[in-house]
């Protein structure tokens, strides 16, 4: 007797999807993803903000994305919606999104996203080549922030103010966040 084989996604499945539906690639599995909350809504808008405001004041060349915004690692093999993406190499980017790894990365938790925040996706970003990722959950009231480039790993609340490793002068204060969260 022969096992049933696992359907392979692709990107094509992704772009065949029903109008309003959003979902991830990974490996060839699929993962359907929900609509976000309004506190993950409110992090992502006040984090996309604080570095967008920044980047443009500095005249920076980085861009930076909010979700949904296609970010393709490893060709078509893995295709992610992070959060906030930013991108630091112009080449990177295309019509469809990014191709290739961002250079930095930050994931809000929900609670059907924390197998995948944790795990899969820390793997898949520092294999990759994304050289920092923050992931932010609001529900343990915490950040770990990894930077694969220089290979540490620190943890925050939101009461701290944490400085993003891909600038030398750019610090985010979660404790303005967690005002507006009234946390």
């Amino acid at each position: 007797m022969s096992l049933a084989q696992e359907r392979l996604y692709t990107i094509d499945d992704i772009y065949n999807l029903p109008e309003g539906s959003r979902a991830e690639l990974v490996d060839g599995k699929l993962f359907m993803m929900a609509p976000p909350s309004r506190k993950h809504q409110t992090i992502v808008r006040e984090l996309f903000s604080s570095i967008n405001s920044y980047i443009k004041s500095n005249s920076g060349s980085c861009e930076t994305f909010f979700a949904p915004f296609a970010v393709f690692l490893n060709e078509n093999a893995n295709y992610v919606e992070p959060d906030i993406s930013v991108i630091c190499d112009k080449n990177k980017l295309t019509d469809k999104g990014c191709s290739g790894a961002p250079d930095w990365i930050i994931e809000v938790v929900s609670p059907g996203s924390k197998r995948m925040d944790y795990y899969t996706k820390l793997f898949k970003y520092r294999t990759a080549g994304v050289r920092e990722y923050w992931i932010v959950d609001p529900e343990k009231d915490h950040i770990l922030v990894y930077n694969f480039e220089l290979e540490y790993t620190d943890d925050y609340t939101f009461s701290d103010t944490i400085k993003a490793g891909i600038y030398d002068d750019l610090y985010i204060n979660f404790s303005e966040i967690a005002a507006v969260l009234n946390i």
